[in-house]
């Protein structure tokens, strides 16, 4: 399949959305009540449960910070995750580097110094595998995070664009990415707008390095748009339960 079959003549992708729609999003925050906080996500055909401990005493004595907490993050991809059957074990290469990753975006945005001498542990699972993984799993572990009543200081949200024939697309599914092209997976923080994580997988022009940027900080804000209302319902349902909500 050639790129230029990525999208129509009449402007429409593979899977019907235009070059700057993202695909639906459901999540569910505080799914699992052994966890602090939980969450689980799903980004179109993507779905991914993250898990949130803490904050707790440290594992091991040798970690402990005397003035912030420590962050530690694990992520999986079920073997039934994509149409290969692939176990893969926790030493997997690009699975300690995407666990790296997340560790250290919510270290820049979770208020450490509140929690001293403590761990907060993220573990992210991959449940489902369409593309746009890791952004999935970011804002997965967002929303655990803030179910878990950790401050944090800012909203974090994350999204992949894709490169077509000179157009950015938002929330590439796996066909999309598996079309070869130039891929940005960025993550911002909301408020200020800055640029708190971003992969790029395979070359793209200079040139056109601004338009992927602009499209991403689009793409994470019409994320955020959508988890913030989510949120919200959550919140006031919660709120509800317990005989508290406001008339």
């Amino acid at each position: 399949m050639s790129k230029r079959e990525f999208i129509s003549p009449q402007g429409l992708r593979i899977d019907g959305r235009k070059p700057g729609e993202i695909r639906r999003i459901d999540c569910t925050l505080g799914p699992f009540s052994h966890a602090d906080g939980s969450a689980v996500l799903e980004q179109g055909n993507t779905k991914v449960i993250a898990s949130v401990y803490g904050p707790r005493e440290a594992k091991r004595k040798g970690d402990v910070l005397h003035d912030r907490a420590i962050v530690t993050c694990e992520m999986s991809i079920t073997s039934f995750a994509t149409s290969e059957r692939k176990q893969r074990s926790k030493t997997d290469r690009r699975l300690k580097e995407r666990s790296l990753a997340i560790q250290q975006i919510f270290e820049s945005v979770i208020s450490t110094h509140l929690y001293p001498r403590s761990q907060i542990s993220i573990f992210v699972q991959v449940v489902q595998s369409d593309g746009g993984d890791m952004a999935a799993s970011i804002n997965a572990s967002t929303l655990a995070l803030i179910d878990a009543g950790i401050p944090m200081q800012d909203f974090l949200t994350a999204c992949t664009i894709g490169f077509v024939d000179g157009t950015p697309i938002l929330d590439i599914n796996y066909t999309e990415s598996a079309s070869s092209g130039p891929e940005v997976t960025a993550a911002i923080v909301t408020k200020s707008r800055k640029i708190s994580y971003m992969q790029m997988a395979d070359k793209l022009p200079i040139q056109h390095l601004e338009k992927m940027m602009l499209a991403a900080t689009e793409g994470c804000l019409m994320v955020y748009e959508i988890l913030k209302k989510k949120i919200k319902a959550h919140s006031y349902s919660l709120l509800h339960a317990r005989g508290t909500a406001p008339s």
